[in-house]
């Protein structure tokens, strides 16, 4: 038998779910993070779920990594050192960027422009010019460029971006200044725009292309010395790690590219959400991951994740494929603090993370979190991840007393209580981004909750969203590494093609797409994915004749140029509420290659009689007063279970609050379905 390991790390823990690839039967487990070295945590991990299910670490034939090092080397601005290189004229490309400031009339007057990752100084022009239809202006000057390479090399740059003048329509040059380098900076990783981002418009192209370089050699060293790790304890697994679009890539193709995984983390945890959410029959869905550090939320249409064009991280935007997730600065380790200039409650961004982390941890930490506050409310048994760490409830009345007398409030409950308030109000702004400011009513959507710390805020966001059922997997805190274990591998080829919708043919369409489906897919064969294990999905970057900027449209290419049109006036109306009487323009043309989903066998509950066993009761403070709350063992829930608010769940790796005035139903699969009772 072999076996399949979906690996998640986060700010506070490491998930690990192991899958027999046999049966789909799966076993899970929950570590602490090691921030100053990610894999010890990734090993540990290994170590308890291979000694859960009891199997040896030999017996692991796949590692599927979802990971926020590149992120983590963008947010703490600890890249490399990267060079650039562009067409003579064009060295201020990045400084000059686009003509958008964030924010409102404020942002113009505070707002403190981002250093570009490459340094102007580390920047060097080439004598050069490809026409816009690809056609040689200008050969490369060699000299001219063998001497820029020098300077660079004299100034200590680690990684190498290459971003010439339209090169998405001829890369000769770049590929020309690839083996320049090669022989010029020999060990230097280099990125080629023509390669990452072979699209229009100059600073997007540019951009993408330095922050390849600059999380590159960071990427680089740790999948490197993850998998030298696990060979070395005796996991001769093969790599691989999750994209920033929910795909697989391979370990080499990750370090090749890894701008493509700055959303790694997050997209794992859609995913998942995604797969135990059709198993009680749900497909439009909000995803709520709340976790140690941040919370990630998500908006799903017909059990499909929508991927957006960008990805953002902290104040950098750039051009990649990524699920359309949106964090904000909200998770269990979250400080909380009162300023004293304004004497308001905050909560956030700063974060105790794994180490100290939060006063209840005993760790050495004494700062008030989100954590804190709700052992203080009693929302929290004393053990959290399968006994892994105790909490203590002293330290953290402690620490959230010092918010109660800051605020001059008569007990430590009433600041907790205004820590959760603010906490959630924080994390239904993040739920607004991705629905009501996306056209969408969160009504009509469910909502999925998971993370460590998801379900216990779950019920409130419920009733702040007006989303029902609220949806809590089973194993809710290592949802991330099941989606991680049940993704696909996934390649995307793209290019531009600057054409009137209205001077193509079905057939050109074809041979566009088809071009680029071919090539995608044979990036995966290389991986031995088999073509008859592939599926493909065809989108179209689409803008009406005049207009300086387009829209992502998916489609099917028997829809032909009218069927594209079509879906994107719909789109457009839909964002803008109004289309245009003229013509479409096609400006990128791209294809997504897809692997065999892998097989996972779904929970499934036998049948009680509605009428869960008690495991105890405790007391809660909730909506100003303390309450008797009911206590329950998810273990031992079955089909059709009817838990009554105020309640909790506890399991190994999460706990799930259930207000007054609702109830939990068990579905089948496993999952609890939280609902207002009268609605029930």
């Amino acid at each position: 038998m072999s076996y399949r390991l979906g690996v998640d790390v986060g700010g506070t823990f490491t998930d690990v779910l192991l899958v027999d690839e046999d049966s789909g039967s799966t076993w899970r487990a929950k570590t602490a993070s090691t921030p100053s070295d990610q894999s010890v945590g990734v090993l540990n991990g290994i170590d308890k779920v291979c000694a859960e299910a009891g199997i040896d670490r030999a017996a692991v034939a796949n590692v599927l990594h979802g990971t926020t090092v590149a992120t983590n080397a963008i947010l703490e601005g600890k890249g490399a050192t990267v060079g650039l290189v562009t067409t003579q004229g064009f060295r201020q490309v990045l400084q000059i960027a686009r003509s958008f400031v964030p924010g409102g009339l404020a942002g113009w007057i505070i707002w403190p422009k981002p250093e570009p990752l490459a340094a102007l100084e580390n920047t060097v022009e080439v004598p050069e010019r490809m026409g816009s239809d690809g056609t040689v202006v200008h050969e490369l000057d060699e000299e001219a460029t063998r001497a820029a390479l020098r300077k660079l090399r004299a100034n200590g740059v680690e990684a190498l971006a290459v971003s010439l003048i339209n090169a998405f329509a001829n890369d000769a040059h770049e590929r020309r200044i690839a083996q320049l380098a090669a022989e010029e900076l020999p060990g230097i990783e280099v990125s080629l725009s023509s390669v990452v981002l072979p699209e229009m418009r100059e600073y997007e192209r540019a951009l993408t292309t330095v922050a390849n370089g600059y999380v590159q050699p960071q990427v680089a060293r740790y999948v490197a010395n993850l998998s030298a790790k696990l060979t070395a304890e005796g996991v001769p697994a093969e790599l691989s790690i999750l994209r920033s679009d929910g795909g697989l890539s391979g370990a080499d193709a990750a370090i090749a590219a890894p701008v493509t995984m700055l959303l790694s983390g997050p997209a794992g945890g859609v995913a998942g959400a995604v797969w135990v959410a059709e198993q009680s029959e749900h497909t439009e869905l909000l995803t709520f991951d709340m976790g140690g550090t941040s919370t990630d939320v998500a908006l799903v249409q017909n059990a499909q994740a929508r991927i957006g064009r960008e990805t953002k991280v902290g104040d950098l935007s750039v051009r990649a494929s990524a699920v359309d997730v949106r964090t904000v600065g909200a998770g269990g380790g979250s400080i909380a603090h009162v300023p004293q200039l304004t004497r308001a409650l905050r909560v956030g961004p700063q974060s105790a993370g794994a180490e100290p982390g939060p006063a209840a941890y005993g760790k050495g930490g004494t700062e008030p979190t989100v954590t804190d506050a709700n052992v203080v409310l009693g929302y929290l048994p004393t053990t959290l991840a399968g006994g892994e760490i105790s909490l203590d409830r002293e330290a953290a009345r402690a620490a959230v007393q010092t918010i109660a007398d800051a605020m001059g409030l008569d007990s430590a409950e009433a600041a907790a209580a205004g820590i959760i308030d603010i906490v959630n109000e924080n994390m239904l702004g993040g739920l607004r981004l991705v629905s009501v400011q996306q056209g969408f009513d969160p009504r009509d959507f469910a909502l999925v909750a998971f993370g460590g710390a998801g379900p216990l805020h779950a019920n409130a966001l419920g009733k702040l969203t007006g989303a029902w059922p609220v949806i809590v997997p089973p194993s809710p805190g290592v949802l991330c590494a099941l989606g991680d274990a049940t993704t696909s591998a996934r390649d995307e080829s793209a290019r531009t093609v600057l054409r009137k919708l209205g001077d193509l043919s079905s057939s050109d369409l074809e041979q566009i797409f088809g071009e680029l489906a071919e090539a995608a897919a044979q990036r995966l064969v290389d991986q031995g994915i088999a073509k008859e294990q592939q599926t493909v999905t065809y989108s179209a970057d689409v803008r009406f004749v005049g207009q300086g900027n387009e829209l992502p449209v998916t489609f099917e290419l028997a829809d032909g140029p009218e069927g594209l049109a079509t879906r994107f006036d719909a789109e457009h109306d839909r964002l803008f509420s109004f289309t245009l009487p003229v013509d479409h323009e096609l400006v990128n043309a791209r294809a997504t290659v897809t692997g065999e989903r892998p097989r996972v066998a779904p929970t499934h509950l036998e049948p009680g009689d509605g009428k869960p066993e008690k495991s105890g009761s405790t007391r809660i403070y909730v909506e100003g007063e303390f309450v008797d709350a009911d206590l329950y063992d998810r273990l031992k829930l079955q089909a059709g279970d009817v838990i009554a608010g105020p309640a909790i769940v506890t399991e190994m790796d999460s706990t799930t609050l259930i207000l007054p005035g609702h109830i939990a139903t068990t579905h089948a699969s496993g999952s609890l379905l939280i609902t207002p009772a009268k609605e029930a």
